[in-house]
């Protein structure tokens, strides 16, 4: 350390003591100037760059919520799919990993293979099979780098020790994120950029060369990674079958009565066999070379998703025999693959079909109910086809959207874990004056009141537990706990030095708790609204909106019109949003059997808004019951469920 850096870091110390004498925090930015990161030759410089220290510190975990588990309960692991903001999600996953809670079949801490196949930044609408609006890309530049590197260094740090990342993009922001990688993983780290080319239909082009190809980013976290050689059992799109093709005989082999004679290459073979039949010559009953399998290079010429297949269930949708190579090379049997952006489900597909352990998230609800209905609907092939094949239990999770009424039945200790988690608070049980306390956020303690059996927190009950911890406890102490539960307004009440921050679920968020300011979860609802589901920050509490609708049932269809349309936005400082404005989508089940939705068509605003917000349901695809979701842009739903008796009562009308 030099006498420059020595100053430096002296004064820095001292003024950290002085802060740490008031109970302040120390600023996140001087962990580079304590641990300097490693030095790098270049790196990426835009607007609105974090430190990898500031991501790590001020991303916020949120706890995941059960909504259904499907499959048999009892197993050691069960498949995640989670719907959220996947950086919040990581968070709680990288909490997991710390906990002991997140590891591979054979014990390894964290995921061994991450797969991501993120918004390519082209400011373009995706569509799905049947037209329905999937995802919006519309951010751009220095705002959609630094939206993925966050995600990158989370993953970095979610990654078991030898585990590996495949990161597809296109060649558009490529270059970009080959240098990200390089800064987050290290360059000695990098080990592919792997060529997908594909062939799909391509129209005329006069500026420049037909574009035909993706790039995948293959990194690992260490020098010592799983990975396994793949081989092209195709021997036709082996490069000798095309040099020597008209010596073959069967379509694969080469007989001594006709070999090339000419070709210094196949004079190895000659060489080769005549070493190993000493003074014969070949004759044409003698095999001297067979065309086999041979490695898979970087270069992948993988056919596309034809939108006509059966595979086809959603835009920008990846052929299954893509990911069955990258699976296949970096994992084994009961490893974790982690998809974080999910999509239509292609990654963790063929993770079920292959015998991996899979977590997928994303913050669409489309993207979950796709893929909630490829899992229940898998069938053992690569590309979908063969034998059904039954999942293994997985369970569909929320991460900053919540249930409240189902929180609210939970048992005591349930309650008590998952509002220690909400509040990113660590599970410490400790007394103070015989007072009992739960656990410590940011160094401060904390107290889960028992709305189970204490009833009410008025001022009184601030003053009585003042009375009893006084500053014992410090200069500040959180209480959590039901809105209704508290019998006050205020944020914090203050007794003598002593602040007592009140914690409401559900409740507004105290911007004073958490670096990042609050950013609601947003699903789209037109062609033309700017992608806000990017990044939600913090979390929410599902308020399902009021739905008033209006049936006419013909020949050739059911309409449905929606009279009425109602969302609350209760932490956007919003109370009421009217009419039909907040209306994402409508979502059907033309089947439904009384359990699970499953997703046949959606409908999104901007479209049932220019048919004069009517729904037309094909009666041909009606087969029973009817189920519409009814989705808000804050990700709440509404469930109505069109039975044949109420369509035929509609139709006597």
């Amino acid at each position: 350390m030099d006498k420059k850096r020595q100053k430096k870091i002296y004064e820095l110390l001292k003024r950290g003591l002085k802060l740490t004498e008031t109970g302040e925090e120390l600023p996140a930015e001087w962990a580079r100037e304590f641990f300097p990161p490693e030095r790098r030759e270049y790196e990426l410089v835009y607007n609105g760059k974090e430190t990898e220290e500031q991501i790590l510190a001020d991303t916020m975990a949120v706890p995941f919520q059960e909504v259904n588990t499907f499959g048999k309960n009892g197993v050691d692991w069960h498949n995640q799919l989670i719907f959220g903001d996947n950086l919040q999600a990581m968070k709680t996953l990288l909490q997991m990993k710390a906990d002991g809670k997140l590891v591979n079949a054979d014990g390894t801490p964290g995921v061994r293979l991450i797969y991501i196949d993120p918004p390519f930044a082209t400011k373009k609408e995706f569509r799905g099979s049947q037209d329905q609006k999937a995802y919006q890309d519309k951010i751009a530049g220095a705002e959609f780098l630094e939206f993925l590197r966050k995600r990158l260094v989370l993953m970095r740090e979610l990654l078991s020790d030898d585990g590996s990342i495949y990161v597809h993009i296109d060649w558009k922001k490529g270059h970009y994120v080959k240098v990200l990688m390089d800064e987050i993983f290290g360059e000695h780290r990098f080990r592919n950029d792997i060529i997908w080319r594909y062939r799909t239909y391509q129209g005329q082009v006069s500026s420049y060369y037909p574009r035909k190809h993706d790039i995948i980013l293959f990194y690992t976290k260490s020098n010592k990674n799983v990975f396994a050689l793949q081989k092209e059992q195709d021997y036709t799109k082996n490069i000798d079958y095309q040099r020597w093709n008209d010596y073959l005989v069967n379509d694969n082999e080469i007989r001594g009565d006709n070999y090339p004679k000419t070709d210094s290459r196949f004079d190895v073979f000659i060489e080769k066999w005549k070493r190993e039949n000493p003074g014969k010559n070949p004759t044409k009953h003698d095999i001297i070379y067979k065309l086999g399998g041979f490695t898979v290079d970087d270069v992948w010429d993988i056919k596309a998703v034809d939108p006509k297949d059966l595979e086809k269930v959603y835009p920008t949708q990846k052929p299954e025999a893509l990911l069955e190579r990258i699976i296949r090379a970096s994992s084994n049997e009961g490893d974790n693959v982690l998809d974080a952006f999910v999509g239509s489900g292609t990654a963790i597909a063929v993770a079920e079909k292959l015998k991996r352990r899979w977590i997928g998230v994303d913050i669409g609800k489309l993207a979950i109910y796709t893929t909630q209905k490829r899992l229940l609907n898998l069938h053992s092939d690569i590309g979908n086809g063969g034998e059904p094949l039954t999942a293994k239990p997985f369970t569909l999770y929320n991460a900053g959207l919540y249930d409240f009424e189902n929180l609210r039945n939970l048992p005591w200790e349930d309650w008590r874990f998952f509002a220690l988690q909400l509040f990113e608070c660590k599970d410490e049980p400790h007394k103070i004056h015989g007072f009992q306390m739960d656990g410590k956020r940011q160094g401060s303690s904390v107290h889960v009141f028992n709305h189970f059996k204490e009833g009410q927190i008025s001022q009184q009950t601030i003053a009585d537990l003042h009375a009893s911890i006084g500053k014992a406890v410090g200069d500040r102490c959180f209480i959590i706990a039901p809105r209704g539960a508290f019998l006050f307004q205020e944020d914090y009440i203050e007794m003598d030095g002593v602040r007592y921050y009140a914690l409401r679920i559900p409740y507004s968020f105290i911007n004073e708790l958490h670096r990042r300011k609050f950013s609601a979860l947003v699903q789209p609802n037109d062609e033309m609204a700017i992608n806000e589901t990017v990044e939600a920050v913090g979390f929410d509490f599902i308020q399902p909106p009021v739905v008033e609708l209006e049936l006419a049932v013909k020949k050739q269809a059911v309409s449905v019109k929606i009279k009425k349309f109602e969302s609350k936005a209760r932490l956007r400082g919003e109370d009421k949003i009217s009419k039909h404005d907040a209306l994402s989508m409508v979502m059907v089940d033309y089947d439904y059997k009384g359990k699970v939705f499953d997703l046949d068509k959606a409908f999104y605003a901007s479209a049932i808004k220019d048919n004069k917000w009517k729904i037309e349901l094909p009666t041909k695809e009606i087969k029973g019951d009817v189920m519409l979701v009814f989705l808000d842009i804050y990700g709440n739903e509404s469930r109505i469920v069109i039975t044949p008796k109420a369509r035929r009562a509609k139709a006597k009308n």
